[in-house]
């Protein structure tokens, strides 16, 4: 069995994409995972699973939930030692930076490096943004609702999906996936 976090990306926000926890955990654990837990109410889940495909598990997770809630719900599986790897290595730690300040968007496909290191950032004064691989670490002091450097901004600049947790999130979910496996 291997451990797995499952990013859904826009569930529960504003009223839209509708989707109970308690409803989720149950549909999920119908699809044979185990030790199926969710954090917050926004589509942040934990689970086991056999096999360490996560693709696999990601067109599983998809398809349930527009099959269960009706939803198209973008969804992002990654490993325990991936979230990990991503919790251990934010390169804005380094730098003191305030972690209430922290947030994590997760490119849930392949994005061109050059999209990203060529661009001029819409940030704000103080506000900073570094690529690593698959993930954009984001330091904005101002707060994520203030902020030009969201979803929608990297979504457009990259042309990939992506989905946005703050670091508080990220450190949860992180602890989750190394307990329970």
């Amino acid at each position: 069995m291997e451990r797995f976090v499952a990013l859904l990306r826009a569930v529960n926000v504003s009223g839209q994409n509708k989707i109970p926890m308690a409803e989720l955990r149950r549909a999920l654990g119908e699809l044979g995972l185990t030790g199926v837990e969710t954090y917050l109410q926004s589509g942040n889940v934990v689970f086991d699973a056999d096999g360490d495909d996560a693709a696999e598990h990601t067109a599983a997770i998809h398809g349930l939930i527009e099959r269960e809630f009706g939803h198209d719900v973008r969804v992002l599986v990654l490993t325990a030692a991936e979230l990990a790897h991503v919790a251990a290595a934010n390169p804005l730690l380094a730098g003191g930076a305030d972690e209430k300040s922290l947030h994590v968007t997760f490119l849930l496909a392949p994005a061109d490096a050059d999209g990203f290191a060529g661009r001029e950032l819409p940030a704000q004064e103080g506000e900073r943004a570094e690529r690593a691989g698959p993930v954009i670490y984001l330091y904005l002091p101002h707060g994520y609702g203030r902020t030009k450097l969201n979803n929608s901004f990297f979504e457009r600049a990259l042309k990939t999906p992506a989905t946005t947790r703050n670091w508080r999130t990220v450190c949860a979910l992180a602890e989750m996936s190394t307990r329970g496996s």
